[in-house]
């Protein structure tokens, strides 16, 4: 048997293998609570070494897109109960994503209470989709006060909480993809003059804030966190000195000893190369496991295991539509092929409805 479908010790848990399925967004949540759908959906999915959720918000300011899950309400946490349950039944470990959407978000979409903020009052180019109003563009964020920033700093522990309460086995902070926090370190969308903003260092302050909060409610060993240097998605942009930013990054988030880091790299989706050398510089900064993702199989993840870049292997679509993913990978078995048309819309079909091995043989 090949090492990627062993067991691996990731903190004080075991994985049952080194596949992790990871986070996508799938718009199931009606409510934005968890439900029995969504349980079946990651169960079906179990035969996982850790399953990672799709951006779960750790506030009504946090729920950007339609129909995508929370972690702060007693509803939230009961629905989630119930995914976790049904994801340990199967033997795979399981970690809540909690992403903040900052500016990447609509009114439509939030509670009439609720409210977009973001480093600075810039607003993101181009629409999002709203169920009430179709595609919508995307409002001016108010920039977020020092108040602003402890309060959200406040809201991602309450929810690494809530996840532990929910049965989680941890928690990933998504400071990746152009949402709040990466939006922090990014000059595209911090354009700040005070302590949280200029230089890389300050543009990181919020980030390493958050991390170390969220660390001391529920301990490294529970808390991993996704980049995505190079990442262009949601008004990101490659800057100057941007590659010295992320490495420093990594050092810092190594000294509170996180339990993986999960780099993303969608060059297999179109977006700019993630390279080599930072991917390197970044792992040695780090010092812990990484997890690797982007345009993965079988062979890549392998030969990436053998020569020692990375512990982890995160798959998304592959996922996605072949709920029995690890069994088909080991035993080289074709994969079902996506059905994008239903990546986000409600219901099962394009969700649970994907056959597995035995099913689709039959």
């Amino acid at each position: 048997m090949t090492k990627i479908f062993e067991p691996f010790p990731l903190g004080a848990l075991t994985l049952q293998n080194r596949v992790v399925m990871a986070p996508m967004t799938r718009s199931r949540a009606i409510d934005n609570i968890p439900n029995n759908l969504m349980a079946e959906y990651y169960a079906q999915r179990g035969d996982a070494g850790l399953i990672i959720t799709e951006g779960t918000a750790p506030s009504p300011n946090g729920l950007g897109y339609a129909r995508i899950p929370g972690l702060f309400s007693d509803e939230q946490v009961a629905g989630w109960k119930t995914v976790t349950d049904a994801v340990h039944a199967k033997g795979a470990k399981i970690f809540a994503q909690i992403m903040h959407t900052g500016r990447v978000s609509h009114p439509e979409n939030m509670a009439d209470d609720a409210e977009i903020v973001a480093p600075s009052a810039l607003a993101l180019e181009g629409q999002m989709y709203t169920d009430s109003q179709g595609m919508q563009d995307y409002p001016v964020p108010r920039a977020m006060t020092l108040e602003d920033i402890k309060q959200a700093q406040q809201e991602f522990v309450q929810a690494a909480k809530n996840a532990i309460e929910a049965g989680f086995d941890g928690v990933e902070i998504h400071a990746a993809n152009g949402y709040l926090l990466d939006q922090f370190l990014n000059p595209a969308s911090n354009q700040r003059t005070d302590a949280y903003g200029g230089n890389a260092q300050n543009r990181a302050r919020f980030v390493l804030e958050v991390v170390e909060r969220v660390v001391a409610a529920i301990g490294s060993e529970k808390t991993g966190i996704r980049l995505s240097p190079y990442g262009v998605f949601n008004g990101m942009t490659n800057f100057e000195g941007l590659e010295a930013a992320f490495v420093d990054l990594a050092a810092e988030l190594g000294k509170h000893h996180l339990v993986y880091l999960h780099l993303v790299d969608h060059e297999a989706m179109g977006a700019p190369a993630v390279g080599e050398p930072i991917k390197a510089k970044m792992r040695a900064a780090f010092n812990g496991n990484v997890i690797a993702s982007g345009g993965l199989d079988k062979a890549k993840s392998e030969q990436l295991l053998s020569e020692g870049k990375a512990e982890l292997f995160a798959f998304g679509r592959d996922f996605l539509s072949t709920p029995d993913l690890v069994h088909r990978l080991a035993h080289d078995l074709p994969l079902n092929a996506p059905d994008f048309e239903t990546f986000y819309t409600p219901g099962e079909k394009g969700y649970t409805d994907y056959p597995t091995a035995a099913v689709a043989l039959a």
